[in-house]
């Protein structure tokens, strides 16, 4: 019998539900530039999807301006991500993390240390236990070298470089995009000991009260206010390289405390330095009236805790680029701080972030190349918990590409949703080409408005909150 094309056809059919099925090629190895917040969580994502990914972190080998440490996720500025209860902008942001699965805010929530309202975490130990899950699962290879450039077309990558990409894969990435980076300077504040704090004069507290005293409050009277700040004002800086003078200019959101004081009088008492809702018992009965307007503090300085024994204290909002030297005499200024022990000085150095808006859609990905991935605050989305969200929407996306599945972008109506389509929104008029791209944190003004109009503030925030993570787990499900 001679076999044509149709009986061989038709003999494959009825062969094919016998045979073995054919196997798939496994996806190639996935890479992560950089291991802080956004490239741990993009990582163990893509690790999670059973993938293989080689994480690449130049740290130890080579360290940024601002990295003290060679551990992954390390928080060089505060130890905070920011408001804990869901019904503020940052905290919302930490609960979708949480219901998707993220590491490193659960990870942040196993090692969290006292802050009031907010979630704060013994850096040392919170990094190190993230290394320690990154090193010692099966499916990711740690490398521990610098990315001189991007890798080839073809290589998914997620790139969580961070807003201190080294010079020369930020040559090569600008050269890619074919646009100048854009660049804002951050500043980290000063730690003190807990023990060299004068709580003779220093008190216990959280504003209005509300949870328990977890700050450490240094009050002012109008005189040492004012002593306070004219120190500020002379205090020298430490030089700017030249590269960076000729374009040094401040984000609004992380301003240094001596450029506060040049602001006005009272700029630093309506920002970091503000007394209200702050009385320590000594001073007599908060609820007397007289009492309260005698005895008042005129500006507060408040101190959060940075670890969990209470050891390491940091100045809130008193990122500084005062030479180390001039830190230790101005801030010794302080009530309660005339003995401070400085473990760390503040330091100021330059964030570098993509234009967002021109590059990226939606999904994080290069419009101009699906396989590359950007995450974390080099994409413009500012705080930690926002760099997380970056790391695992990247991740996610990564590893969705590699198994042949459709990235995907969340709902403008969750938190994560609307950081993610606001930096990719294509800007365009007079006021874009103006103002530039910026920096963007977590806020409910991103989020579309909601069907009817709430005044009270705190339950319109409430309301954006339900919205969220009821969308959040419909579009999960």
């Amino acid at each position: 019998m001679t076999w044509n094309g149709s009986k061989r056809a038709l003999l494959q059919r009825w062969l094919r539900p016998l045979l073995p099925a054919p196997l798939r090629p496994e996806p190639a190895e996935l890479l992560v530039i950089g291991a802080g917040l956004a490239g741990t969580e993009a990582a163990w994502q893509i690790a999670k999807a059973g993938l293989r990914v080689r994480l690449v972190e130049m740290r130890p080998t080579r360290r940024s301006p601002a990295h003290h440490s060679a551990e992954f996720a390390e928080l060089v500025c505060s130890n905070s991500f920011g408001a804990l209860s869901s019904d503020r902008a940052a905290g919302l942001l930490q609960e979708e993390l949480r219901r998707l699965g993220s590491l490193v805010i659960g990870t942040a929530d196993e090692h969290a240390v006292p802050a009031g309202g907010a979630l704060a975490v013994d850096r040392g130990r919170y990094s190190a236990a993230l290394t320690a899950a990154l090193e010692h699962h099966p499916l990711v290879t740690v490398v521990r070298q610098e990315q001189l450039g991007l890798p080839r077309p073809d290589q998914i990558t997620v790139l969580a470089t961070g807003p201190l990409t080294a010079d020369a894969l930020a040559e090569d990435l600008r050269a890619f995009t074919g646009r100048d980076d854009c660049h804002f300077f951050d500043a980290a504040s000063p730690i003190v000991e807990g023990d060299s704090i004068d709580l003779g004069v220093a008190f216990r507290a959280s504003r209005y009260d509300k949870g328990d005293a977890d700050y450490i409050n240094c009050p002012m009277d109008k005189e040492q206010f004012l002593a306070f700040r004219g120190a500020l004002l002379e205090a020298e800086q430490a030089e700017l390289k030249d590269f960076e003078k000729e374009s040094a200019n401040f984000f609004e959101g992380c301003l240094p405390i001596e450029e506060l004081a040049r602001r006005g009088e009272d700029t630093m008492r309506y920002g970091p330095l503000k007394p209200i809702g702050l009385w320590d018992p000594r001073w007599g009965d908060v609820n007397d009236r007289d009492v309260r307007r005698a005895n008042r503090a005129y500006a507060v300085v408040q101190l959060r805790q940075e670890d969990k024994d209470g050891q390491l204290w940091n100045l809130v909002g008193f990122q500084t680029n005062l030479k180390w030297g001039e830190q230790k005499r101005v801030l010794r200024l302080i009530p309660g701080l005339e003995k401070a022990e400085f473990v760390r000085f503040g330091v100021m150095h330059r964030n570098t972030f993509l234009e967002s808006p021109q590059l990226l859609d939606a999904t994080l990905q290069f419009r101009r190349r699906k396989r590359l991935f950007a995450a974390g605050q080099i994409t413009g989305t500012e705080g930690y918990a926002a760099a997380v969200a970056g790391g695992w929407l990247a991740g996610t996306n990564a590893a969705r590409l590699a198994l042949g599945k459709q990235p995907i972008a969340l709902p403008q109506t969750t938190m994560i949703g609307a950081l993610t389509h606001f930096i990719a929104e294509p800007r365009s008029g007079k006021a874009s080409r103006k103002t530039g791209f910026q920096p963007m944190p977590p806020n409910f003004g991103l989020m579309p408005e909601l069907p009817e109009r709430i005044r009270d503030k705190r339950r319109r925030y409430g309301a954006y909150r339900d919205r969220s993570l009821a969308d959040l787990q419909s579009f999960v499900s």
